[in-house]
């Protein structure tokens, strides 16, 4: 009944309840209205001196009139005759980290000595929060949480006018829980990369990091799908730690712990995608930037309810909350998880890249950016180098090699001519016929250095 038009048989009853005698507790009791509403029922039937049973004689009109007359207010549950807070105020305020509605209404009461009890303090405010939407009336502590997801329809992109070629990309949308502050982006797909890179850029249209982000379970971010654990994807574990933000997955089949997001991506399908869909796009950029000005908009506009803008709680609720971005630029790196082949090296993206010897056999993780491969053994790093676009090639560290290989890998087909030149042109002659008879003029070099020791 909170926050509801009074029936007029709820005033019939109690007038009649009243009658036999019932305490005011009795009848809130049996009617299920507030204490405060009983009493106030009693007070203007005296008032109107309007008494059992007469007063349940008369129409609706007529006891609506004489009960009511004074204030020309509707019979609602508990007619307010205190001075009214202002509730929307006090919805934002309980999303400030350590605001209750006991300190609120303690307030409320400094400031309004003869203002409402605690109890009916908060009747009146849950009234207020029924008529918010669903995800209004979610309190999120500003700065703590970014909510992120990808909407569901796309845009196409038209990448090719010879061919007519069209490409359809996908839109990221993150909001900010406390002011719903909301952020949007056209990606290719929805790869780890995709996924980081624009909650990356998200963060940097923030201006800041909040405390938590809830994905729902994408493979991009998690591994395992689970109730209770779910496993974070390394590459993506690796850019909450850059951002020290904790990675909160969403529940499987539980819409109301992502409800936020799942709101903003409804209202960036209306106001995004709706508006852009008679539109002709040729390029990401392009499209980006519609984006961009669609979204501002939403920012923008004032929520009848709360009577501000995204914009406007943004820079009072989540902006001064959330934590500063770090220093240092975050670089992409993503994860693969390898054994060491009898060889020495493993393998990243069709290339080999050597580790230490003595790991033969092992499992190791390499973190490749797009400049560098290192690769780490329980946590400590054993190899880096530099990274290569050539497949099917090597690229090997000589101290990684087993002693015997690391002196074979030193000596050249230059190198071995030349010191066959300080025996003479004989040997010259010998080594070159030995280093052409081989398939790979490096299988011939034992026996060449088999020769050159008979020098001693």
């Amino acid at each position: 009944m909170r926050g509801k038009q009074i029936e007029m048989h709820h005033i019939r009853e109690v007038l009649r309840l009243k009658a036999t005698g019932a305490s005011n507790r009795m009848i809130s009791g049996s009617l299920g209205v507030a204490r405060s509403t009983v009493a106030d029922i009693i007070a203007r039937a005296a008032a109107a001196g309007l008494t059992w049973p007469e007063a349940g004689a008369l129409a609706d009109t007529a006891l609506t009139a004489a009960m009511f007359k004074r204030t020309g207010q509707s019979p609602h549950l508990g007619v307010r005759r205190h001075a009214e807070p202002d509730w929307a105020a006090i919805h934002l305020d309980l999303k400030r980290p350590h605001v209750t509605l006991m300190l609120l209404w303690e307030e409320y009461r400094a400031e309004h000595a003869g203002g409402y009890g605690y109890s009916r303090f908060c009747e009146l405010y849950r009234g207020f929060e029924e008529k918010l939407s669903p995800t209004m009336r979610q309190t999120h502590v500003a700065g703590e949480k970014l909510f992120v997801d990808f909407a569901g329809g796309t845009v196409p992109v038209l990448i090719d006018r010879r061919s007519g070629e069209i490409r359809a990309a996908q839109i990221f949308v993150a909001t900010l829980g406390g002011s719903s502050y909301t952020y949007a982006e056209a990606t290719w797909r929805q790869t780890t990369a995709d996924w980081v890179g624009a909650q990356t850029n998200a963060l940097t249209f923030f201006g800041g990091a909040p405390a938590l982000i809830v994905p729902d379970n994408p493979k991009a971010a998690i591994v395992k799908a689970c109730f209770y654990e779910p496993a974070v994807q390394r590459t993506y574990a690796d850019f909450a730690a850059h951002f020290d933000i904790a990675v909160l997955a969403a529940r499987p089949r539980k819409p109301r712990d992502k409800a936020k997001v799942e709101a903003a991506v409804g209202i960036v399908s209306r106001f995004v995608l709706g508006k852009l869909r008679n539109r002709q796009f040729f390029s990401l950029v392009e499209l980006n930037e519609a984006v961009r000005d669609c979204v501002a908009k939403i920012n923008a506009k004032v929520m009848k309810q709360l009577k501000q803008s995204r914009n406007d709680l943004f820079a009072s609720l989540d902006r001064p909350a959330l934590k500063g971005l770090p220093s240092e630029r975050y670089q992409y790196a993503e994860w693969k998880r390898c054994t060491v082949a009898p060889d020495y090296h493993v393998e990243v993206d069709d290339h080999y890249y050597s580790v230490p010897f003595a790991l033969l056999r092992e499992t190791v993780n390499a973190r490749f950016t797009d400049g560098t491969i290192e690769v780490f053994h329980k946590s400590q790093r054993i190899a880096s180098h530099v990274r290569s676009r050539v497949a099917h090639k090597h690229t090997t560290i000589p101290e990684h090699m087993p002693s015997s290989h690391r002196r074979y890998a030193e000596w050249s087909p230059a190198r071995m001519l030349r010191e066959a030149e300080k025996i003479g042109p004989a040997t010259i002659a010998l080594f070159e016929a030995i280093m052409k008879a081989k398939p790979h003029p490096e299988q011939g070099f034992r026996s060449c250095l088999g020769i050159l020791s008979l020098v001693r």
